[in-house]
């Protein structure tokens, strides 16, 4: 796959597939007669999000499905590849990117039109389809194809597993883990509404200021430390190069600057052990000069995953050993 600069700050005019007006339909995804909702590891990307999807195929496969959701003729696309998808359990991500409302990302992969499909790895676009597929075609997609796509993913060292975004059969469910800068589909709490405004346009270090006033006036409220944690996280590193961030890493095994960046390409990523484990393991090796900011950074971490997560008790207590 050869290398592409994504632009994804300017706008085109015309990059939707006009015909697809004809087919239009008003149901909201999810609800009945609308297109298939997101969730499991579907997630849907836009604008401020597609920066860090791109980085997250660092740590796993994803397969980009470029449509119209208010176009009914790409709802059993929409379907078919999600099943596909989800029946993996995480070895690939579908990321569904609307060009009608992110026609600039139409722009930087040169799609003219939906559907189109792509598969993206470390960061690098390959393309696979354009225009709608016949059903013995689509069954070879689901079939064959997202399976090597996952094959050479593992070949090139990407072999990470995406994070789970919820039950994908609930109506109006969005995924978007950690790697793509999202909060799945819920309930804004009225404190939250400038700080999840300020996340959703992607200016993550003005929400993660406003979620610690949030937490600043109610500390007893876990949603917006997680928030904020996640904030402060893709604030941090959304747009670091993942290979030079880990190849920075690897020449610098004692510097805890380097080991922290890394640390945050692998949390973006869903990869929650492997942060967690990265920055104990090098506490453990000796570095016990450096103990308070790779604590800051784990307590940062650990307010992201569910407070049930059996990865999170383990890392708190291995922490605390390493502490005294």
């Amino acid at each position: 796959m050869a290398d592409q600069q994504f632009n994804p700050g300017v706008s085109l005019a015309g990059a939707v597939d006009l015909g697809a007006l004809a087919h239009q339909v008003k149901a909201e995804p999810g609800q009945a007669g609308g297109a298939p909702a997101a969730g499991g590891y579907v997630i849907d990307t836009t604008e401020n999000t597609f920066q860090a999807m791109v980085q997250t195929s660092a740590t796993f496969p994803i397969l980009m499905f470029l449509w119209v959701p208010t176009d009914d003729r790409l709802f059993p696309m929409a379907r078919a590849l999600g099943d596909a998808v989800n029946k993996l359990n995480g070895q690939i991500q579908l990321s569904r990117i609307d060009i009608a409302t992110n026609a600039s990302i139409a722009q930087a992969l040169q799609v003219q039109g939906a559907p189109a499909l792509f598969a993206l790895i470390g960061g690098r676009p390959m393309p696979l389809l354009q225009g709608l597929p016949g059903d013995d075609e689509l069954k070879q997609i689901c079939d064959e194809v997202i399976p090597k796509i996952i094959q050479a993913a593992a070949q090139s060292g990407v072999n990470g597993t995406a994070p789970y975004s919820g039950d994908p059969d609930a109506a109006g469910a969005d995924g978007a883990g950690a790697g793509a800068a999202g909060v799945a589909a819920q309930t804004v709490p009225p404190e939250h509404t400038e700080a999840h405004r300020l996340a959703e346009e992607g200016d993550y270090a003005a929400a993660a200021a406003e979620y610690a006033r949030v937490m600043e006036k109610d500390p007893k409220d876990t949603l917006a430390a997680r928030e904020h944690a996640k904030a402060l996280l893709l604030a941090r590193s959304a747009q670091a190069n993942v290979r030079e961030v880990r190849a920075a890493a690897a020449a610098a095994p004692d510097d805890v600057e380097a080991q922290l960046a890394v640390a945050d390409i692998d949390m973006i990523g869903g990869q929650i052990q492997d942060a967690f484990d990265r920055l104990l393991d090098f506490l453990a090796s000796g570095h016990k000069a450096d103990i308070e900011p790779v604590r800051e950074r784990l307590l940062e971490y650990f307010a992201i995953p569910e407070p049930t997560d059996a990865r999170l008790k383990q890392a708190r207590r291995r922490l605390a050993t390493l502490m005294y």
